[in-house]
This record gives structure tokens, sequence and C-alpha cells, in this order.
């Protein structure tokens, strides 16, 4: 910020220092009342920017970025995100009656749509117990790199796959110590009744969805069905020259 009275010079709060990952480093100092996640999406959203200091973002772009937040003389770690990251068929379906994702089969791009960016930003991945059954029956869920894997049911089998932890406890005792630790985003891989539940715990923070040109007519929904009203903020779209497009949402609190 140049010039002028400082906005932020007050006294009595929390002093806070933020550098992006970028060829441009932007760091700013405040004080004021606000939670760490606040915090760290006012850095990296030029609309609260404007609001709480009152000054322009200066072209910063709006992405959201897992980088370490000091407050008060601390390192503290900004929180993991949960991160639904899969594809559903342009009628809203992540897969056939049994499972089946035969019409995922198509010419990819370079880059994978993103999924090699992607898999560089996580370093969990949360299963429903159906999903990772069917997974560990096609062989796939060694494929994924050196990544700690949690499945939920409340019967787990007797022997899991290697570097596969089976989780039995509460949707917000797991989540509160497994943001805790340190680390990457966490990929929840799904299918729908594991990610319906975990939505309606608020423990979902985006959404990123391809839609695949293609109707199915019939099968396994985003997320499983029930009343709700959950609304979302589009972070970003892009549309790939084959008819893909990519969405992606922050689930709003």
């Amino acid at each position: 910020m140049q010039g002028g009275e400082d906005p932020c010079s007050q006294k009595g709060g929390i002093d806070v220092a933020v550098s992006l990952p970028s060829d441009r480093e932007i760091a700013f100092t405040c004080t004021f009342e606000r939670s760490r996640r606040l915090l760290f999406d006012a850095w990296t959203k030029p609309e609260h920017l404007r609001n709480w200091w009152g000054c322009e973002s200066n072209g910063m772009e709006r992405r959201r970025h897992s980088q370490t937040v000091k407050s008060g003389g601390r390192t503290l770690a900004a929180q993991r995100k949960i991160i639904v990251y899969i594809a559903t068929s342009a009628d809203g379906y992540i897969a056939r009656p049994d499972g089946n994702v035969d019409w995922l089969n198509r010419p990819m791009p370079k880059g994978g749509y993103g999924m090699t960016a992607f898999a560089r930003s996580i370093d969990t991945i949360l299963w429903g117990r159906k999903a990772y059954d069917f997974a560990a029956k096609m062989g796939r869920v060694g494929t994924y790199g050196k990544v700690k894997h949690y499945a939920f049911s409340r019967q787990p089998p007797s022997d899991p796959l290697p570097g596969v932890e089976f989780v039995c406890e509460s949707i917000p005792e797991f989540v509160g110590k497994v943001q805790a630790m340190r680390g990457k985003n966490i990929w929840m891989m799904g299918g729908a009744g594991i990610i319906a539940s975990f939505l309606d715990e608020g423990a979902i923070d985006e959404f990123s969805i391809h839609v695949i040109p293609v109707m199915i007519g019939e099968g396994i929904p985003l997320v499983a069905p029930r009343h709700r009203n959950i609304p979302l903020e589009l972070i970003s779209a892009h549309s790939f020259p084959d008819g893909v497009v990519h969405l992606n949402y922050s689930v709003r609190r």
C-alpha cells in the first residue's frame, strides 16, 4: 500500500503478514478481528482488500492458495481445504448405476484437464466405502502416488490395502484432526454418499467439477439426494476445445 495513513494502524489486534506465491510478492500488515480462514481469503480476493483496507488490489488475481500465515509473531499453517475434484456427465451423474465410468474414456489433452497440477496440490485422499471397494477391485487405489488414503466405513476390512486407514469416527472429529495436520489440500474422491455426508456437516470447502459433454441417462449423482439449500461461489470456469467445462466453486458458509 503506498502513501497516506495506514488504515490498519490501530492497536490491540493481530498483526498479520502474508506472501503470495507468484512473481509479484505482496505483504500486508493489519490489525483487526477476523478468523484465520477469512484473513487468508482477504489476501487473495480483491473485493476483500477493497472492503477491509479501502485500497485497490493492483490487479491481484482472485485465487486461493494454501500458504503459511504469520500471525502475532507465530507461524500458522493455513487450513487445508477439502476439495471434491470429480467429473460428471452433462446430466449430473458421476457413474453409471453399477459404478462404471466407461463414458470417461476419451482422448485427454496435455495436462489431463488440470489433473496433473491438482495432483501436486494434494497429499491426502478421502474415500467412501463403495468408491474404495470399486477402486480397489480395479487396482486404482495405488495409482495416485505417495498420498495418504482414508476410507470411511462402519465395518473396516481385515486386510486394507497398504497406505489406507479406515475411519469410523464422526466427520467433525475426523475433519478437525486431519485439517490440524500440516500438509497439502485434501481430495474428496467420493462417492455420492460420503460427499453428501461431508457437505451436510459443512466440511467441503470446494467443488472442482469437470462436466463431460455426454448424457448417460441414469446413474449415481454427484451428491446423494436430500433437501438442501447450500449456496456456492464461482471461483473460475474454463472450457476446453473438446467441450469439457471445468467449474470451480467454493462452498459459502
